[in-house]
């Protein structure tokens, strides 16, 4: 590990010089690819520095306790100057593998979130519209812009799917393992036993790809026009700006009709459908290196239920990874960073396994 920091550290060396040239300087592209580059390196680079100054604390301290001096207080203090350099060394040895993992290519982009009522009719199209809500207000808590795309509401308030993109940097890499089936259990307004229903919500979080990133060829493509409407089949507007485009080979179907520009809204749905796709073969390619991974502990599959909204017991337990919080409201208000951390820590954890 030390030697792949020395080559870290050269590189970021290079990088400086490089980022001081005057020629490169007037390159705006290339400076800018530059500085992307040291930005990536940089907490490595501190990391690693912070750990050779803790190693050398070590030898110092050492190499006077060698040295055998007379005085017990200062000998002492040597003594503790050590632990503290090599408490130090394994801290930050911790924190280098964990800088040091294979980085998802995805992370800093902005995602795109596709929430859909499944089983549970009326009562699961009302829990897929708290979901947004809570997504929303979570994305507002860090001071991401969100935007809707398409949306289908029902007649008393709930939502059939809707689909929004999620502004911000590392947007994907706070919100990626949100993705399979949400269950509800609680008791709906109109039943009047007191039953407790329960209901599922499938979420899908997709990295925002731009269509440049993902080649889709324009023959694939079916695109229809229609009229925005909202619940209830009120007319938006009276132009037909919304738009539909189907692709053909797989047939993968996607509507935007928020924006009243037509322009707008082909635009939108072509980078929802570049990241559909995507999303679809990096999964394919995913499932194959899954099959040859026996001891690999579930399979990723959107269809597995990953979380449990339990209202009549004030709790939320996510099945990854065995947690249990008992703050409900406060979930459901978008105070959703406990469970995020828990499960990067968990996802952290396992690539420490694999690629250790």
């Amino acid at each position: 590990m030390l030697e792949k920091l020395r080559g870290i550290e050269e590189k970021y060396i290079e990088i400086e010089k490089r980022l001081a040239d005057p020629s490169v300087y007037g390159d705006v592209s290339q400076y800018a690819k530059l500085a992307k580059e040291q930005k990536e390196l940089e907490p490595v680079v501190a990391a690693y520095r912070a750990y050779k100054k803790a190693a050398d604390t070590a030898d110092e301290a050492r190499a006077l306790l060698d040295e055998g001096s007379d005085d017990a207080d200062f000998k002492e203090l040597l003594r503790e100057e050590l632990d503290a350099a090599k408490a130090d060394m394994e801290r930050i040895s911790d924190e280098l593998k964990l800088l040091l993992l294979p980085k998802d290519p995805n992370d800093e982009k902005n995602v795109i979130v596709e929430i859909r009522g499944g089983a549970g009719g009326d009562e699961a199209a009302l829990f897929a519209a708290n979901l947004y809500r809570m997504y929303s207000m979570y994305a507002e808590s860090r001071r991401w812009k969100t935007e809707i795309a398409n949306l289908n509401e029902t007649e008393i308030g709930g939502i059939k799917e809707v689909s929004f993109v999620i502004e911000g940097a590392g947007a994907f890499s706070r919100l990626k393992f949100e993705s399979g089936v949400h269950r509800v259990q609680r008791v709906p307004e109109t039943e009047t036993a007191g039953r407790i229903h329960t209901s599922t919500v499938t979420v899908a979080v997709l990295p925002e790809i731009d269509e440049v990133e993902f080649r889709i060829n324009p023959a694939d493509l079916q695109i229809d026009t229609y009229r925005s409407s909202g619940a209830g089949g009120q007319h938006v507007n009276k132009t037909e700006s919304a738009i539909r485009i189907t692709h053909l080979p797989t047939g993968t179907v996607v509507e935007c009709q928020d924006e009243r520009s037509q322009y707008k809204n082909k635009d939108r749905a072509m980078k929802i459908l570049a990241s559909r796709l995507y999303e679809a073969e990096r999964e394919k390619q995913a499932a194959a290196v899954a099959a040859e991974r026996k001891s690999q502990v579930g399979t990723g599959d959107r269809s597995e239920r990953i979380r449990t909204y339990n209202f009549p017991q004030g709790r939320v337990t996510d099945h990854r990874i065995g947690l249990t919080l008992y703050k409900i409201d406060a979930i459901m208000n978008g105070e959703l960073d406990e469970l995020i951390d828990a499960l990067v820590t968990a996802d952290q954890a396992e690539k420490l396994r694999t690629f250790s």
